[in-house]
């Protein structure tokens, strides 16, 4: 009895000092440098993060309905930044329409670039992805390119799907899969590596990999559960069952359902409709938010407890933080620079 007494105070510590250290990589992410008070000790951020950018080309073709402008020009990936009330958004549109949006090794590499700008561009508030093609969001891998590939060549391809996706699920900023038509396999786990995701009714979702022996692997066996639970998670995967829009919304998989449209981008005018909701709110805030959530939800309560002081401390202090307080206490709207 006297050594499990004196043995619990060790094992304790134990605990303690592997939860500062979960909650110190956790916020390295954000910058070096501080300090939190008590006794958890993370880095503090460096307001060179949030400024660092990149420029992107200037001019570029008109888009469609004339509210954004072309910054980035390519035959498979269309990347815009929205002006004017939607400036802010970004827009990543697949357009492999004869393809049917699967994801090739040079649409992954171009996807890999394309998000590797964006994660440091402190001008970037929300992104949305979405399709090009009207009635196909991404149906997977390309399994004519796949069906070329030797044994040796699908392991490390498959690898890059996956290291793509993960890029996508870890942006700073919120993302939102618009789903306006099929989304199977690693376009299903493509979606899910957004933070929310928005359906037309007559859209397709559904991991279908076992049809073909294999399993998903873009993340698809971890996100999947996570989203829906497992035991329904594992009968999706096993069944290979393919969902609507409603059935979709029913599980838990999307948040917003929408009765397709004549132009055939309801999920995406959705999708608009909440990265506008996003645009007024702090940059950092945000940022923060989603990081203490993402890495909260990977840990115990305590742990994500101290994960969630340390991001909240990253907030204060911030300009924005005092912009908002004054803007409150003027009666204004606030303008946040993301400082």
């Amino acid at each position: 009895m006297a050594a499990a007494a004196a043995a619990a105070p060790g094992a304790l510590g134990t605990l303690q000092a592997g939860r500062a250290r979960l909650v110190a990589a956790c916020c390295a992410r954000l910058g070096p440098g501080w300090r939190l008070s008590g006794s958890w000790t993370v880095p503090r951020v460096d307001p060179a993060i949030w400024a660092r950018g990149w420029t992107h080309a200037a001019g570029g073709a008109a888009w469609r309905r004339g509210y954004s402008s072309e910054v980035k020009t390519e035959d498979e990936l269309r990347v815009r930044y929205l002006e004017e009330e939607n400036r802010g958004i970004v827009v990543l549109g697949i357009n492999r329409a004869y393809a049917k949006n699967s994801l090739s090794t040079n649409l992954i590499k171009m996807l890999s670039k394309a998000v590797d700008a964006l994660k440091s561009d402190k001008k970037v508030r929300t992104i949305i992805v979405r399709s090009e093609v009207p009635g196909i969001f991404c149906a997977g891998a390309d399994l004519k390119e796949r069906v070329k590939m030797n044994s040796s060549e699908v392991g490390p391809f498959v690898s890059k799907i996956r290291a793509v996706i993960n890029e996508i699920a870890n942006l700073p900023v919120p993302t939102i899969a618009a789903i306006d038509g099929l989304a199977l396999g690693g376009g299903l786990e493509l979606a899910l590596a957004c933070d929310i995701r928005v359906a037309a009714s007559s859209a397709k979702m559904g991991l279908v990999e076992t049809k073909l022996a294999i399993i998903p692997g873009g993340g698809g066996t971890q996100r999947l559960p996570r989203a829906i639970g497992m035991s329904l998670a594992k009968e999706l995967i096993f069944s290979a069952r393919v969902l609507d829009g409603q059935a979709a919304k029913a599980v838990g998989l999307i948040s917003h359902v929408l009765e397709q449209n004549q132009e055939g981008d309801a999920a995406y005018r959705k999708a608009l409709d909440l990265a506008r909701e996003f645009l007024p709110q702090g940059p950092v805030a945000m940022r923060v938010a989603k990081l203490a959530i993402n890495q909260g939800m990977e840990v115990d309560l305590i742990t994500g407890l101290a994960i969630e002081e340390a991001c909240y401390a990253q907030t204060i202090p911030t300009k924005d933080r005092l912009e908002g307080l004054l803007a409150f206490k003027e009666k204004r709207t606030p303008r946040y620079k993301g400082e």
